[in-house]
């Protein structure tokens, strides 16, 4: 069995509940968003130094190029996958930042702590712990169990 699967099974273990999992399609989404938008929000003057004005001069590009690279290791098509929804996170970021009243990191915040409610909840709900709590490399895993789901949905191997 390949890592990826193992990791997606052993994730999928602890996600069984229909309302965890309906909880689960709009909280990972959200954390990830917010992460990407807090990143994002950190100022970039060390980044603008070394690759001037260019997509790269932000803190959230440059984490977000790491972790597509983890997700290449695990699924070629995840890494696919991944990076578009990366890149859409950040183009989000870039959009509530110049359209919202509060700063991007406050409602980035605000959505963080939210979402993480909301998966507490599901995990109550579900009588498991999260995944995560038992290995950290789960927190990224969440996010590709998801897209797995649309993969599959699409006749896409992974």
């Amino acid at each position: 069995m390949r890592k990826i699967e193992r990791l997606l099974k052993e994730y999928g273990s602890s996600h069984k509940n229909d309302t965890n999992k309906k909880i689960h399609w709009i909280c990972v989404p959200a954390i990830f968003w917010s992460v990407v938008a807090l990143i994002y929000s950190i100022p970039n003057a060390s980044l603008l130094s070394v690759f001037g004005d260019t997509y790269l001069s932000n803190w959230a590009v440059v984490v977000l190029v790491l972790v597509v690279v983890y997700y290449f290791t695990l699924s070629i098509t995840l890494g696919f996958g991944m990076t578009l929804v990366g890149v859409l996170a950040i183009a989000l970021s870039e959009t509530v930042s110049q359209i919202a009243a509060l700063p991007l990191w406050a409602i980035a915040l605000i959505v963080f702590f939210i979402a993480w409610i909301g998966q507490f909840w599901g995990h109550k709900i579900e009588g498991k712990k999260p995944s995560f709590l038992k290995d950290l490399q789960f927190l990224l895993i969440g996010p590709a169990w998801l897209m797995h789901f649309m993969f599959k949905r699409l006749g896409i191997k992974y």
